[in-house]
C-alpha cells in the first residue's frame, strides 16, 4: 500500500524551502553598498527614454496636435464662410419676401381700384337703367293721369247729367253741363 503524504503546514514549507542566508540583508534596492550602480542604471535608461520619447513619441504628438489644430482652424473658417453664406441667404430671402409682399400688395389695391371702378361703373349703368325706368314709368303714369282725366271729363259729364236729370226731373243741355264740369275741373 501507498502510503499518504502528510499534511504540511505553511510555517513548515516556509522554512524548508527557504534557506535563511539567501534573504540575510534586507531589502536590496536599499543596500548602499548598490546605489552607484543603480543611479548608473537609472540615468542610462532615464536618458533612453528621454531620447526614446522625444524622437519617437512627442513628434507624432506634435504632428497630430498641428494637425488637429490645421482641422480646427479649417472647419472654424469653413462655418465662418458657410455662415456667411447662410446670412447672405436670409437677407436674399428676406429682400424677396419684401418684394414679394409689396407686389402683393400692389396687386390687391389694383385689384380693389379695378373691382371699385368695376362696382362704380355697374351702379352707374343700374342707376342710369332705374332712372330711364323711373322717366318711362313718369311717363306712362302721365298718360295714363291725361287719358283718366279725359275719361273722368265724359264720366263727370255724364254723371252731372244724370244727376241733374234725376232731381230736377229735366235734362240739362250738353253745353251748360261742360261748362259746370270744366269750371269744377279748374279749382
Amino acid at each position: 500500500m501507498a502510503q499518504e503524504p502528510q499534511a504540511i503546514t505553511p510555517t513548515q514549507a516556509i522554512t524548508e524551502h527557504t534557506p535563511a542566508t539567501e534573504h540575510g540583508g534586507g531589502f536590496p534596492p536599499f543596500d548602499a553598498q548598490t546605489f552607484p550602480s543603480q543611479l548608473i542604471w537609472l540615468a542610462i535608461c532615464f536618458a533612453l527614454l528621454y531620447l526614446m520619447v522625444s524622437k519617437a513619441v512627442l513628434p507624432r504628438v506634435s504632428g497630430i496636435l498641428a494637425a488637429r489644430r490645421a482641422k480646427i482652424d479649417s472647419d472654424l473658417a469653413d462655418a465662418a464662410r458657410l455662415k456667411g453664406d447662410a446670412d447672405a441667404a436670409v437677407a436674399s430671402y428676406e429682400k424677396a419676401l419684401a418684394a414679394a409682399r409689396e407686389r402683393a400688395h400692389a396687386i390687391a389695391t389694383e385689384t380693389r381700384e379695378k373691382l371699385t371702378a368695376e362696382s362704380e361703373a355697374h351702379r352707374k349703368a343700374v342707376e342710369a337703367e332705374l332712372a330711364d325706368k323711373l322717366h318711362a314709368a313718369e311717363a306712362q303714369i302721365a298718360a295714363g293721369k291725361t287719358k283718366a282725366m279725359a275719361n273722368v271729363r265724359g264720366i263727370a259729364v255724364d254723371a252731372a247729367s244724370a244727376i241733374v236729370a234725376r232731381l230736377a226731373d229735366k235734362a240739362p243741355t250738353a253745353g251748360a253741363v261742360d261748362a259746370a264740369v270744366d269750371k269744377a275741373l279748374q279749382r
